[in-house]
């Protein structure tokens, strides 16, 4: 029987791999996302695995977006199943130049929104005894790199928040899980190892070599479906007594 799940920020990257590992066994999918073509994105996926979907352009630092979004998928689908929380972003600076603003979009997007989401869907939830909350955390939720506070923060911040309604679930049938991703291939690193490679006079190579994989035992980028699998695997019937764990995979990067 198909069920729903919403991904936030699945018109790209690590969520769109997550999007379409579940639209490959036939689920509902609720997309969301920011980028132009983002409606277009969605109707690719849905055409090529034939499932019904929504997609919402909700912007993850407005409560009132997010309400409405779920608002639209219930009305659609009769309720949300599986919740993906997945939107993020990232900003790098010394914490005396930190600005104000991406502090508060970091804080905002990566860990308030999963906060809205969470109890939007949860009263359904709750009601059928049966839900999944999964939140992509980070290496970075484990572990601290220094000129990420934000990030950091919102990442640990993340972690804690999944073991309380993971506690809160319990009774009801519903899990909620962490996964903690290492260096995954991604058009936004791409962009990361471009910057890099500017700001420190390095090679590509180089730039994956010492600054991106330093920390990783496993020198190579984690694979978006590596992620996406894991998801499609913590949101199965096989993973019920799997909840509030935070689960690494990340290349050995915390096992040091």
């Amino acid at each position: 029987m198909a069920k729903t799940v919403l991904i936030t920020g699945s018109t790209s990257g690590i969520g769109l791999g997550i999007a379409k590992v579940f639209a490959a066994q036939g689920h509902n999918i609720v997309f969301n996302g920011l980028e132009p073509n983002g409606a277009e994105i969605a109707q690719q996926v849905a055409d090529e695995f034939g499932i019904q979907h929504i997609f919402s352009p909700a912007n993850m630092l407005q409560p009132d977006n997010i309400k409405a979004m779920i608002a639209e998928a219930e009305a659609k689908f009769g309720g949300i199943d599986i919740l993906v929380n997945n939107a993020g972003i990232q900003f790098v600076s010394p914490i005396e130049d930190f600005p104000a603003d991406k502090w508060n979009a970091i804080i905002g997007i990566n860990l308030t929104a999963a906060f809205y989401t969470t109890q939007a869907v949860w009263k359904g939830m709750k009601a059928r005894k049966w839900g999944r909350i999964i939140n992509i955390a980070s290496a970075h939720g484990l572990v601290a790199s220094e000129f990420k506070s934000a990030y950091v923060a919102s990442k640990h911040g993340i972690i804690g928040f999944t073991k309380t309604i993971a506690l809160e679930g319990a009774p009801f049938g519903i899990t909620a899980n962490a996964i903690c991703p290492g260096y995954v291939h991604t058009p936004i690193i791409d962009k990361q190892i471009a910057d890099q490679m500017k700001t420190h006079n390095l090679s590509r190579e180089e730039v994956i070599e010492k600054v991106m994989l330093d920390k990783q035992a496993v020198k190579e980028f984690i694979p978006v479906d590596a992620i996406a699998q894991s998801v499609l695997y913590i949101a199965s019937d096989s993973a019920a007594q799997m909840t509030g764990i935070a689960l690494p995979i990340d290349g050995g990067w915390t096992a040091q």
